[in-house]
């Protein structure tokens, strides 16, 4: 760890000193180190040049660790890429518009803060008694990935942790059938754009604990107002009861989606059920050893 006040970037000035911070640090890094390096996150250009990643930044205690972690990977010169961090306002009401420009300005971070008024179409377009969230996600990474465009990035960065790829394997499971979550890495529609997760091995709790003892000026997340009865919020009640009466099953499961066996599910787009054949049959079974008789 960088231990010299001038040998730090200043997003980690004044971090904590104790044992347990830094272990929650290490933690944290290595596991977004190992993501990025299993799912081959930075890419290879033609000429050689470093890669532009656009860093989004919503003002959460996940977008805060992610911009940390990731800072801290290239301060290190483990992450050879450039970074920008982006905040997209969308006019939601009471967001505090001042704060992310003032915290990276302050960090010496660089950035670009663009503002699209989503929120009044989302609440135009949205019927009574539904929730924001599909559009409002929709309109935001329509906006994110013009401005990946214009800023020249291959790629877009999302703060998406451990704990949200369980909660969308899970909604996919009990509300549109389907085996499917958050990929760390995929190609937008288009083909021009990656999306990355890097802290896709990253637990929510260690996000909590990092960016609350670093002091980062969280913005809460719901700024469009309370929506109860969301189908994430249900599945994170059902996580936190299994995690509270098994320990540790968060983690067992999120190892579940690394280790699938397409010749153990049903689908058949995925293993060649119809073409599976033995290896023997009966007419060219090797014959049975003759029993050896029993000692009297």
């Amino acid at each position: 760890m960088f231990d010299n006040a001038d040998d730090i970037h200043p997003l980690f000035e004044g971090a904590p000193k104790s044992t347990e911070f830094k272990k929650l640090r290490k933690r944290i890094v290595q596991a977004t180190r190992e993501a990025v390096d299993q799912y081959g996150m930075v890419e290879k250009t033609a000429d050689g040049s470093r890669p532009k990643w656009l860093v989004c930044l919503s003002g959460g205690k996940d977008s805060y660790t992610l911009l940390a972690v990731l800072h801290e990977l290239q301060w290190r010169g483990l992450l050879p890429v450039d970074i920008l961090a982006c905040n997209l306002d969308q006019g939601q009401p009471g967001f505090p518009a001042t704060v992310l420009p003032e915290f990276l300005e302050k960090m010496r971070v660089p950035h670009r803060i663009e503002y699209q008024d989503t929120y009044s179409v989302v609440v135009d377009k949205v019927p009574e008694g539904r929730t924001f969230c599909a559009l409002c996600s929709r309109l935001r990474r329509g906006h994110l990935y013009r401005i990946a465009r214009e800023e020249g990035c291959s790629a877009v960065v999302l703060g998406h942790h451990r704990d949200d790829i369980l909660e969308t394997f899970f909604m996919n499971l009990f509300h549109g059938g389907r085996l499917a979550t958050m990929p760390p890495k995929l190609v937008n529609e288009e083909g021009d754009l990656f999306v990355y997760r890097p802290l896709a091995h990253v637990a929510e709790a260690d996000c909590d604990r990092f960016a609350r003892a670093m002091g980062y000026p969280i913005i809460p997340c719901d700024l469009c107002g309370s929506q109860d009865g969301l189908q994430r919020q249900q599945v994170k009640q059902i996580l936190d009861q299994w995690e509270k009466n098994s320990p540790g099953r968060r983690q067992v499961m999120f190892r579940a989606l690394m280790n699938a066996r397409p010749s153990h599910l049903l689908d058949p787009g995925l293993f060649d059920f119809a073409g599976l054949m033995r290896s023997k049959t009966p007419e060219s079974a090797e014959p049975e050893a003759p029993a050896v008789p029993a000692l009297r």
